[in-house]
């Protein structure tokens, strides 16, 4: 497991509180969709699609939101599952920005995944893929993954 650097104090600055964000689960057939990130955190690593919670907005209509806007694929929020954290540090390993990642498994509706927004590429995997080592996901993928499939009653 890497080591995470200490934050510096301006972490303790209100201004610079972790930045709530919502993730979208998709399975569909035995495969997973993930995109390619555009912008740090992990740029060029395979995610989930996903952004930033709008004021007044719920945390399952931020996953669907950012689904159709990443990749064009359109679902229905079924249930939030986990969340996890994701840092984001400069080349000298200080701390620019935390992200609190809210899972929420959606079911896919209608669409065919291509990239948007954020995303450099999108596209479906199947499930056993997230367990290769050829496959450059961000922190927590396959795991968030994991717990997605058994959800959906998929095995992973």
């Amino acid at each position: 497991m890497q080591a995470i650097p200490a934050p510096d104090a301006s972490v303790h600055d209100p201004l610079r509180r972790p930045v709530v964000a919502t993730i979208a689960v998709v399975i569909r057939d035995d495969h997973l969709l993930l995109v390619r990130r555009a912008n740090p955190p992990d740029v060029g690593r395979w995610g989930f699609p996903g952004g930033k919670i709008e004021r007044g907005e719920t945390i399952e209509q931020a996953a669907v939101r950012e689904l159709a806007e990443e990749t064009g694929v359109h679902g229905r929020a079924c249930e939030v599952f986990t969340a996890v954290d994701a840092f984001d540090h400069d080349e000298t390993g200080r701390l620019r920005h935390h992200f609190v990642l809210i899972a929420v498994r959606c079911a896919w509706e209608s669409g065919e995944p291509h990239a948007a927004d954020d995303a450099l590429e999108a596209r479906w995997f199947p499930l056993d893929a997230v367990d290769e080592a050829t496959l450059a996901l961000s922190l927590d993928v396959a795991e968030v993954a994991r717990q997605g499939a058994r959800l959906a009653g998929r095995g992973v």
